[in-house]
């Protein structure tokens, strides 16, 4: 007797984790799937199998599995995404059950992944206080690094969902208007195209009244966690910036990685944030149902070398302080809302979430292996962004790539 976890799991995807995602096989119809090694196990198929021999699954669990991807599933909310997990975890721990597993199952290397939900609203926060510090450094030269709200509440915008897209996705080079010294803007193609880390988190259930405490939000709404590169263009966002945020210089491309980590999984993961120096407004504490750090490590790979390793356990705020904080004034939730945390960066030079910052704004280019220097994106070049977390007992839990390759700006 064996289980389907001894056959087919592989370290970053074992029992552990069990990322979603949404897949097709040969032009088929999409699918709900859950990675268990290098397979794809189709939860529906797999549950039709077992209904008569096997763990039973919640009928609402089911119901919500039965789509192409995730969004019946987030629109169902936790009391149906948590038992979908257990029986899940269940079946591939059943000596005896792997065979039904490899039967409802794919090879990774013979489905083609979509995008696994569909995004609802979406908002960016700024919450790594090494990156705000390093960007304001820059930015505003003759102020002080952080603004005086910034350790007081997670700053953020919205930015547009609809540009929330999948790894793999081809990234043109967005056009706009560029600060000129002589003062007169010019308009083309971005000239200092740049990326940025990040960690994203996908919500589920709704909250039509808002005001959604950081408890629940840890408990009742934060579904799964994806890895993010929210492309920026340096030179359109400092012109277009003041005064009311980023706007064209990010709205063209946002990329999440094809695998949704559930929230769940990343329990042995959680750390401290680091210290607070300001005393919390009674909505953002988190001293009694906390800590919500997660110790996750980033990887920036560019044209196959890796350049950055950015700390998320660095952030000053944590992913249900954030919901709390988009929802104290009365907004709603929606499933499928999601949010970034904002770049990633640590204290070092090479733990720096963007190549705005490793290269300090072009003033000090990264030296890459071959000898070429790197300031800004070029075109024809390829990011993958990667991360890991702890998992329980000395298990590793992986997120998948976030990848893009820059193509020309079109021309006009």
């Amino acid at each position: 007797m064996s289980t389907a976890a001894d056959r087919f799991a592989t370290e970053g995807f074992g029992v552990e984790n069990l990322p979603y995602g949404s897949f097709s096989v040969a032009g088929g119809e999409r699918r709900l799937g859950v990675r268990l090694g290098d397979r794809v196990l189709d939860v529906a198929a797999l549950a039709a199998a077992l209904e008569a021999d096997g763990p039973s699954l919640d009928a609402t669990a089911r119901a919500a599995a039965s789509g192409p991807d995730l969004d019946l599933l987030l629109a169902a909310g936790h009391t149906a995404w948590r038992p979908l997990r257990a029986w899940l975890q269940q079946v591939v721990s059943t000596d005896g059950l792997d065979t039904a597993v490899e039967q409802a199952s794919t090879l990774l290397s013979e489905v083609r992944l979509h995008m696994p939900f569909t995004p609802a609203d979406y908002v960016d926060y700024y919450a790594s206080e090494h990156h705000a510090s390093n960007i304001g450094r820059m930015f505003r030269p003759d102020q002080a690094p952080l603004l005086p709200n910034w350790k007081n509440l997670p700053v953020g915008y919205h930015g547009r969902a609809g540009t929330v897209i999948g790894s793999g996705t081809d990234i043109r080079r967005p056009k706009g208007l560029r600060p000129e010294k002589s003062g007169s803007p010019s308009f083309g193609p971005s000239r200092r195209l740049d990326i940025e880390a990040e960690i994203g988190f996908v919500v589920g259930g709704s909250a039509e009244a808002g005001e959604v405490s950081v408890s629940r939000a840890a408990a009742e709404h934060l579904f799964g966690v994806v890895v993010f590169n929210d492309w920026s263009a340096r030179d359109i966002q400092a012109y277009e910036y003041v005064p009311l945020g980023p706007y064209l210089g990010k709205s063209f491309a946002s990329s999440i990685s094809l695998w949704v980590v559930p929230f769940e999984a990343l329990a042995a993961a959680r750390v401290a944030p680091p210290v607070r120096e300001h005393a919390l407004a009674d909505y953002l504490d988190d001293s009694v149902d906390g800590p919500w750090g997660l110790d996750i490590t980033l990887e920036v790979e560019i044209d196959g070398e890796t350049v950055s390793r950015p700390p998320f356990r660095t952030m000053y705020w944590t992913a249900p302080q954030m919901v709390a904080h988009m929802t104290v004034n009365g907004a709603s939730l929606r499933p499928g809302d999601f949010f970034g945390s904002g770049t990633v960066s640590g204290p070092e030079a090479d733990q720096r979430g963007s190549f705005m910052e490793l290269s300090w704004g072009g003033q000090e280019p990264l030296v890459l292996a071959d000898g070429r220097e790197q300031s800004f994106l070029e075109d024809g070049q390829t990011v993958v962004l990667r991360a890991t977390a702890p998992g329980p007992d000395g298990s590793v839990i992986a997120f998948g790539d976030c990848a893009g390759t820059i193509l020309p700006a079109t021309e006009g």
